[in-house]
């Protein structure tokens, strides 16, 4: 039996200062975009001091990442990738009206963030462990570092690495609520192929933070190579 579109046949919600419904939508796009931009300016501040003091204390940092376990990473950033694609995928049906669709890539969508942030925890109680969480456990194994290298350049590779990553997990939560609430949204039948913005926006919103994961991947785990 083929899917049925969704079930809402009211008129889609437009709001009074808006003259029609691809006026609001336009708006929304745009708003969102220029959030982004906040965001880029944020994370673009961050990533700047990391590039600096990375230029000044290099065989620190490099050491730092041989700390970091490379097996949580790659799998990260393959699960987040999975979700960008169960995303791109849930706006395509949002805009073509399949409800059943949408719910399912949805819920595909936050079991990935799920797993994401379940294996990020995983390695922070690791770093606990291991005695390498800057400032509160800083308290590395006999040789685990260089003996020509500063173990507080290496806490300061940590203290980046914490803070970034801790960033972009609070942001990955805030994804994660945003769209349970899409989830509730789709279950009442509030979306259809003539009102679908707010999925669209937080498609871009998702993408996002998927992207800044793609550029801490490398600058974190990979820079010291291994072996």
């Amino acid at each position: 039996m083929p899917e049925l579109a969704v079930i809402d046949t009211q008129t889609p919600p437009r709001a009074h200062h808006f003259v029609t419904m691809d006026q609001q939508h336009d708006a929304g796009n745009l708003g969102m975009w220029v959030f982004l931009v906040t965001e880029i300016m944020f994370f673009g501040g961050l990533f700047c001091g990391y590039a600096i003091y990375r230029g000044l204390y290099l065989p620190a940092f490099e050491a730092g990442s041989r700390l970091l376990e490379i097996k949580y990473g790659a799998t990260n950033t393959a699960v987040l990738i999975a979700s960008s694609l169960t995303m791109a995928l849930s706006v395509h049906a949002a805009q073509t009206g399949r409800r059943k669709a949408l719910i399912t890539f949805l819920i595909l969508t936050m079991l990935l963030g799920s797993i994401f942030m379940g294996i990020k925890g995983l390695e922070y109680v690791h770093k606990w462990e291991h005695g390498l969480v800057p400032g509160l456990h800083f308290m590395p194994s006999p040789g685990e570092i260089p003996a020509n290298i500063s173990p507080r350049h290496v806490e300061l590779f940590l203290c980046f690495y914490f803070f970034m990553t801790l960033l972009h997990a609070t942001h990955m939560l805030i994804g994660l609520g945003v769209l349970s609430v899409l989830l509730g949204m789709a279950i009442r039948g509030k979306f259809s192929a003539d009102y679908y913005s707010p999925v669209e926006v937080s498609g871009l919103y998702w993408h996002f933070v998927d992207i800044v994961w793609i550029f801490l991947f490398p600058l974190l785990y990979l820079i010291g190579g291994r072996y």
